[in-house]
């Protein structure tokens, strides 16, 4: 008996997973970005049990089996999970990102900032940018995969860190100490770049995925002088000697040498770079005066001359700069032995990441398929990240929350406005779909 004829078509056909049921994944995914906000996992304490818990809940009702990881004294929580991919030779893919988010002056937001409201289209709250949003596209990528039937060419793994806001010490660096074997990857997508339309170029859409990061130092200096009655001016006033040193700190000479990434996407830009404080930190060694603290009493009283003096400095060099060697030519500006200057970081320079990899070629070929009129180039970032860490280990890292924001959304990030596109969100979920299902 011959078979019909539609059966040999079928036959000759490859078989195709069932598309995503968008519209119920991409609710779900909202409503569950709006829980994730609620969760109030500040760092201090960095308490990410509740987040994680909320994580675990979600995975296991969706087939998965994660595992959690408590690492810290005050509830600092880790989660890890695997989708099993069809090469078992490769290396996983891991997804990365972080359950805890800076701290809020509530007073300060024109809404409560951890009742994730949605208002004109955005969905406002503390770590609606940095990187809640990111974490659940990660996870809802995961799960639209496990719910199609999509079996990746890879094994991709999620890990959920405690602490990144503070270096990461019960959170990456943890597991990767004590649990190496369970998260070794070849490659990690992480937060960092994005999509704008003025962010990178003006007037014209630009996708950055992160190649690598500004090293992190932070310095404490220290004035010391003698404490004298207010009304009776000395030239001995530790006030006024740390002020002198300050401004010859912030006019170090940057020496920076020009970055393999920011060439490249100074290239591909064809030179048009936005005049931004984005733009400008990643093309130099930086250096802010973050804190001031000096006084006798509380309140500190108006007329005593205080005998010390102290300010931050949080300063960021470019990869390749010798960061002991940008301390020691500070030193010697200031040139004070009344001034001390204390390292309160220790800076990692693991370069920036290859740029000629299948992932980042699948990385734009996914950006392009909902953003065809984009431009899509390596970029370096100015902010540290838990990235480091694994660059550290050799693992090639890149970073991308999937969305189209402008430069006004950028800014919002630790600040009184944090809020992203809930639309482009959504399509975010649908590039790291795409992106998850091909091969690199």
């Amino acid at each position: 008996m011959k078979p019909f004829p539609w059966l040999l078509f079928l036959l000759a056909c490859p078989l195709r997973a069932a598309e995503p049921d968008w519209p119920v994944i991409e609710k779900r995914a909202v409503e569950f970005l709006q829980e994730y906000v609620r969760v109030k996992s500040i760092n201090p304490p960095a308490d990410t049990s509740a987040a994680a818990e909320l994580f675990r809940t979600e995975l296991e009702k969706n087939g998965f089996a994660p595992k959690i990881f408590h690492t810290g004294p005050n509830g600092q929580t880790n989660l890890l999970v695997r989708l099993e991919g069809r090469d078992r030779t490769k290396k996983p893919l891991l997804l990365m990102n972080h359950f805890d988010v800076v701290p809020v002056d509530a007073k300060a937001w024109p809404v409560d900032p951890f009742a994730a409201v949605i208002r004109d289209g955005y969905l406002w709250g503390r770590g609606a940018m940095d990187m809640k949003s990111t974490g659940v596209i990660h996870l809802f990528s995961l799960i639209a995969l496990k719910q199609t039937g999509v079996v990746p060419e890879r094994d991709i793994l999620m890990l959920c860190t405690s602490d990144e806001e503070s270096f990461g010490p019960y959170g990456v660096r943890a597991m990767i100490r004590d649990h190496w074997k369970e998260i070794e990857a070849e490659y990690v997508l992480d937060e960092g770049g994005f999509g704008s339309p003025d962010q990178f170029s003006p007037g014209r859409t630009v996708f950055g995925i992160s190649v690598g990061e500004k090293q992190v130092l932070w310095l404490r200096l220290r004035a010391k002088g003698t404490a004298a009655h207010g009304s009776q001016p000395i030239p001995d006033n530790a006030n006024m000697i740390l002020l002198d040193a300050i401004g010859k700190a912030l006019n170090t000479p940057d020496r920076g040498k020009p970055n393999e990434a920011v060439e490249r996407m100074r290239e591909k830009l064809g030179g048009r770079l936005a005049g931004n404080k984005f733009m400008a930190a990643i093309q130099r060694n930086t250096i802010s005066l973050t804190t001031l603290s000096a006084g006798v009493g509380s309140p500190p009283r108006a007329n005593v001359i205080p005998s010390t003096s102290e300010a931050t400095l949080d300063c960021r060099l470019l990869p390749g700069v010798n960061a002991a060697e940008f301390v020691s030519e500070m030193k010697a500006r200031i040139n004070d032995p009344r001034v001390a200057i204390e390292q309160l970081s220790d800076p990692a320079d693991p370069g920036v990441s290859r740029m000629d990899t299948p992932l980042f070629a699948a990385l734009r070929a996914a950006i392009l398929k909902y953003h065809p009129e984009a431009l899509v180039t390596p970029i370096l970032i100015p902010y540290g990240t838990d990235s480091v860490e694994l660059r550290k280990k050799g693992v090639i890292a890149y970073g991308l929350a999937p969305m189209v924001v402008d430069a006004s959304i950028v800014a919002t990030m630790h600040s009184d406005a944090e809020r992203i596109p809930v639309s482009e969100f959504q399509t975010g979920l649908k590039i790291f779909h795409e992106l998850l299902k091909s091969k690199f």
